[in-house]
């Protein structure tokens, strides 16, 4: 058995700008990522930020994670990194059970921060498991990371901002995007996105969805349908798309395995991404000293993510005795940056959420 103080499931933006927080205030801390390397999400991201400069405002998401990373290289002491880790149990005395490559062995944490991500929700059609069809997460693992093409002619389904950032990569590396399909009757994600979109000839086809996909030995072809105000098909409205490749951005699912492992409360909400951990505003859950932060608790942009693993870091260093010296102010600050970042109309569906959690943070 290993004993640490402060253990942090997960090297997203989250966990990072926990472990941050932490090191900071002189707690030592061990990370733990299932990934060959840390930055979660942030790696395969190319475009820049929104938000302000305390969440990274104009930096691309793959340089928000070096540095994020770099700041943790200042506590060589103090931060402890196990990549190729997988968490495969929680339990209720503190105790994960890590699958670290072939070797398999136990972790009592104090204290511990769930910062698990989320996964990609699919879409139920006919042949929906011929190769060529992706998620965008996939998508933008192949293109960002590894630097390979998907396909060369494809069609993207969903419209939030993944969806149309994804798109819009798709044509940076010379791929035709036929065609951005909606089930909604409006567009998901933000304007500005959606007019660049626009200028460049794609059609965003909204009140849409695939009705099946075809092919020998991977996709060939789609067939979209129209959907009426009650969401069912619309006979005649059909319509077929040559492709060699289809993306599939409709959504993120929390990663709560761990967590509903181990018994915490967790509630239906949609808003969310569907079942979340209730916790309180320093993010700790229905356990004590079991804390959870970024998409796991709840399915937001990655400024957001960074913001609440550091709320949760704060709160779990202070815990242990080893309180941030500058622990209030900060809290303070993120706080209100969290606010901000759920302000307007695209926040409404998450002050909502917010609302039927049970209201974690303070939103106006």
């Amino acid at each position: 058995m290993i004993n640490r103080d402060l253990v942090i499931i997960g090297g997203g933006p989250a966990g990072l700008c926990a472990a941050k927080m932490a090191a900071e205030a002189g707690q030592s801390v061990v990370i733990i990522d299932r990934n060959h390397r840390l930055g979660g999400q942030l790696i395969k991201q190319t475009h820049m930020f929104f938000g302000s400069e305390e969440q990274y405002a104009k930096t691309r998401g793959f340089n928000i994670a070096q540095k994020l990373i770099n700041d943790l290289q200042a506590f060589p002491g103090l931060v402890e990194i196990m990549v190729n880790a997988t968490v495969v149990g929680l339990y209720s005395d503190q105790v994960l059970t890590v699958l670290q490559d072939d070797r398999y062995f136990k972790i009592q944490g104090k204290v511990i921060i769930v910062a698990t991500g989320a996964s990609e929700k699919v879409l139920a059609f006919e042949n929906n498991d011929l190769p060529g069809i992706y998620g965008a997460g996939a998508v933008q693992t192949l293109m960002n990371v590894y630097g390979v093409r998907p396909g060369h002619k494809v069609v993207m389904v969903g419209s939030g901002n993944i969806g149309l950032i994804v798109s819009y990569q798709l044509m940076q590396a010379g791929v035709i995007v036929q065609a951005i399909i909606e089930a909604a009757p409006k567009i998901g994600g933000y304007k500005v996105h959606a007019s660049k979109i626009r200028r460049l000839g794609v059609d965003i086809v909204t009140s849409c969805t695939i009705k099946r996909a075809e092919g020998k030995d991977s996709v060939e072809k789609i067939i979209t349908v129209k959907l009426n105000d009650q969401w069912e098909e619309i006979p005649g409205s059909e319509k077929v798309y040559e492709v060699d490749a289809v993306c599939i951005a409709v959504g993120l699912t929390p990663l709560i395995n761990l967590l509903a492992m181990v018994g915490v409360n967790l509630k239906y909400v949609g808003e969310l991404g569907g079942l979340v951990p209730v916790v309180d505003e320093n993010h700790e859950t229905s356990l004590p000293n079991l804390f959870v932060c970024g998409d796991a608790a709840g399915i937001e942009e990655a400024s957001s993510a960074i913001v609440e693993g550091g709320i949760a870091g704060l709160a779990a260093c202070d815990r242990l005795g080893k309180t941030h010296p500058h622990h209030q102010e900060l809290l303070l600050s993120y706080h209100q940056q969290l606010e901000t970042l759920r302000n307007g109309p695209f926040g409404e569906k998450i002050r909502v959420g917010i609302k039927k959690l049970g209201g974690h943070v303070h939103v106006e």
